[in-house]
């Protein structure tokens, strides 16, 4: 008996885990039913909101912030080859800070997704659930994690909304960033077109991005994504190949030679990356681009 309580107590004195206060809920859909609470909602969204304010903190100045979510996308694809494992066999490991913020932020989004769950199950539509909704959204465009941002949009536009009007100035907001997702991410622009009539959205910016994916005007799509806020450029990101291959096609067929300088001002990307990322064998002399050599006659 003693030595069975022996080893009970030296059992107890282990130090127990460390457990993340935002890991310590599961998703209502899986049947944990706690975020269905009005109180435990709002004491998990002040969670979250500490958590991104540490991340903010430790970041410090904000362009080394903007560098850090910049560096981020959390969609399936990257978040997979990620999980690959970067060093050669027998190599240290070596730590890297973006692949801990990016788990941290994966974290992060998980938390929002359990609490707007935990929202919807109980029928929550307030200024509260309206400002989470609002907060995830932002935050998810600035990570592109598309889907926390695409349905989230959906349920305040479609749901919320109707019951729980957003202002004149939200409302313009966050139907702009439907229209850009359904434009440059999604490649409808028949559907984008049709929400922003739907909504009546009066937003020149927005109009002039699918003005130029409509009419694959390049130069006029940089120009507006140099010129629009972190969320619209965000969004914007997802149509950039598309346009610098548009852009190659367009000046393939149309120059026999170019400044090297133009071709990256027009296509928003340097020699090397073109070379490298969209596979250019376009020849370089100098400060020229030769595209094709004139025929011999």
């Amino acid at each position: 008996m003693s030595s069975r309580g022996g080893r009970a107590s030296s059992w107890s004195r282990l130090k127990p885990v460390p457990l993340d206060p935002l890991e310590t809920f599961g998703l209502p859909s899986k049947g944990d039913n706690r975020l269905l609470d009005h109180k435990t909602q709002e004491r998990y969204y002040t969670k979250i909101v500490e958590r991104y304010m540490e991340f903010c903190t430790d970041a410090g100045r904000g362009d080394e912030l903007s560098r850090r979510l910049a560096h981020m996308d959390l969609s399936a694809k990257d978040k997979a080859k990620a999980a690959r494992p970067q060093t050669a066999p027998g190599a240290t490991p070596s730590l890297d800070i973006n692949a801990i913020s990016q788990n941290g932020f994966s974290s992060l989004m998980m938390a929002m997704r359990k609490l707007r769950e935990g929202i919807v199950a109980s029928n929550r539509v307030d200024d509260f659930s309206v400002q989470v909704y609002i907060f995830c959204i932002r935050l998810s465009i600035l990570v592109k994690h598309m889907e926390s941002y695409h349905p989230a949009i959906l349920h305040l536009l479609r749901k919320m909304h109707t019951v729980y009007p957003l202002s004149s100035t939200e409302l313009q907001e966050f139907v702009g960033y439907l229209v850009l997702d359904l434009a440059c991410r999604q490649n409808d622009l028949t559907h984008a077109y049709l929400v922003r009539h739907t909504y009546r959205l009066h937003d020149p910016k927005v109009d002039a991005v699918l003005h130029a994916l409509a009419h694959d005007n390049y130069y006029l799509f940089w120009r507006v994504k140099r010129s629009v806020d972190g969320h619209k450029a965000k969004l914007m990101e997802f149509a950039e190949n598309g346009v610098k291959t548009q852009t190659l096609k367009c000046l393939g067929r149309s120059y026999l030679n170019i400044d090297l300088s133009a071709l990256e001002k027009y296509t928003n990307s340097s020699w090397t990356a073109l070379t490298k990322d969209h596979g250019v064998g376009w020849e370089i002399e100098g400060a020229k681009v030769i595209i094709r050599k004139p025929k011999g006659r």
